[in-house]
């Protein structure tokens, strides 16, 4: 199955999540994704205090970025793993992030992450309008297993959109 599911996502209060990664400021004209993880990677193996296995790419989008389509607008986007606590020294170049408690809808997906775009247009235009749940101004997130491969049509990822009751 590639792209937009054939089931509803599941809804969930999250926990707190401590992140250590690295930051950049992109727009979807400017997609730096790619360069952003180049850089993550290879430092990401002397984080010592890693919780999970779990890949997280994170977008921080400001207040106002969803009131109009403009795919020059800038956004936050942060390449990270969990860690168990801030205590422990970490890598030069690596910055925590936390992520606050909050209620997400997740959405999985299968395919290519070049296609997942398809999913996020879902989202935004079909699902949330008509679920009864508005977007919430908290950070966005997909959770990318070990064996995450961007562009293998086999590789899984989970969507976790912030939302709020209407």
């Amino acid at each position: 199955m590639n792209s937009i599911p054939l089931h509803p996502p599941r809804i969930e209060k999250s926990r707190e999540r401590l992140l250590l990664g690295m930051r950049t400021r992109m727009s979807l004209v400017e997609n730096t994704t790619q360069a952003l993880w180049s850089r993550f990677v290879p430092v990401a193996k002397d984080i010592g205090n890693r919780k999970g296995a779990e890949w997280y790419s994170v977008e921080v989008y400001p207040d106002t970025y969803f009131k109009t389509y403009d795919p020059g607008k800038t956004f936050e986007k942060w390449a990270a793993v969990a860690v168990e606590s801030a205590a422990t020294p970490w890598p030069t170049g690596l910055e925590q992030f936390l992520i606050e408690e909050g209620l997400y809808a997740i959405f999985s997906y299968q395919g290519l992450a070049s296609e997942v775009h398809r999913l996020y247009q879902y989202i935004f235009v079909d699902w949330i309008p008509a679920s009864g749940f508005a977007l919430d101004q908290r950070p966005h997130f997909a959770l990318m297993g070990p064996g995450y491969k961007a562009e293998d049509p086999d590789s899984q990822e989970e969507l976790w959109i912030p939302i709020r009751k209407n």
